[in-house]
C-alpha cells in the first residue's frame, strides 16, 4: 500500500527533481505562500515540498505527501491552468477563466485530477459559498481512486477570484484515518487565508 501511495502522490510531480529539500513552515507564524501576497497562519508546524505543483503553487504536508497534501495556488492568470501541464498538446488541462462561476472552478479542479490522474474515478460532493480570505469564494468537496489503487482519497478546498485572478486552496488525504485526522487543522490554515485585493463574486 505504501508504494501504492507514493505512486499516486508522485502523479502531481512531473519531472520531480533528485533532491526534494523541504522547510518548516512554524505554527502561529504568518507566512506568504505560492510565492505571492497571500499569507496564511498555520496552527500546527506543516513542512514546506520543493516540488511544486505550478509555477503559482506549493504543497505542505504534515505525516508526508503520500498521506496529505494541503496545496495552495496564487494568483493563478486567466489562461492558465491550475497545475503544471504534463502534455499541453495531448492532455490539456483545463484554464482558468476570470468569468469562471463556482461550478465552473470546481470543474476545473476536477478535470485536472482527471487528467493528472489518468482516472475515472473522481465524484465531487459537496458545493457551497464561502470566503476565502475575507472575499467571496466556494467551497467544495471531493474523493477519488486511481485505477489499480485500493487506496480511496477525501478533499476539501476552497477558492475565490480577486482581481480576476484564482485562489486556490486544497487538502487531500487517503479517507482512512488520515483525511478526519488532518482536516480540522487543514481548515485552520483555509480560515487564516489573507489575500489583498478587491472581490470579486463567485456566483452559482
Amino acid at each position: 500500500m505504501r508504494v501504492k501511495l507514493l505512486l499516486a502522490a508522485a502523479a502531481w510531480t512531473i519531472a520531480t527533481p533528485a533532491i526534494a529539500g523541504w522547510t518548516l513552515m512554524p505554527k502561529a507564524t504568518p507566512v506568504a505562500v505560492a510565492k505571492s501576497a497571500m499569507t496564511v497562519t498555520p496552527g500546527e508546524d506543516w513542512n514546506r515540498w520543493s516540488v511544486r505543483p505550478s509555477k503559482r503553487g506549493e504543497t505542505w504536508t504534515l505525516d508526508g505527501v503520500s498521506l496529505n497534501q494541503l496545496q495552495f495556488f496564487a494568483g493563478v492568470l486567466p489562461g492558465e491552468a491550475i497545475y503544471r501541464e504534463r502534455s499541453k498538446k495531448d492532455e490539456p488541462l483545463p484554464k482558468f477563466d476570470a468569468g469562471m462561476l463556482a461550478p465552473e472552478i470546481v470543474r476545473a479542479v476536477e478535470g485536472s485530477h482527471r487528467i493528472l490522474l489518468r482516472t475515472s474515478l473522481f465524484e465531487v460532493g459537496e458545493v457551497a459559498p464561502t470566503r476565502l480570505g475575507g472575499h467571496p469564494g466556494v467551497r467544495f468537496t471531493y474523493s477519488y481512486s486511481v485505477q489499480d489503487e485500493d487506496v480511496r482519497r477525501q478533499g476539501e478546498g476552497r477558492a475565490a477570484i480577486v482581481e480576476g485572478k484564482l485562489y486556490l486552496v486544497t487538502f487531500t488525504a487517503p479517507a482512512i484515518h488520515y483525511f478526519d485526522a488532518g482536516i480540522p487543522e487543514a481548515r485552520r490554515v483555509m480560515d487564516s487565508v489573507r489575500i489583498p485585493g478587491a472581490s470579486v463574486t463567485v456566483g452559482e
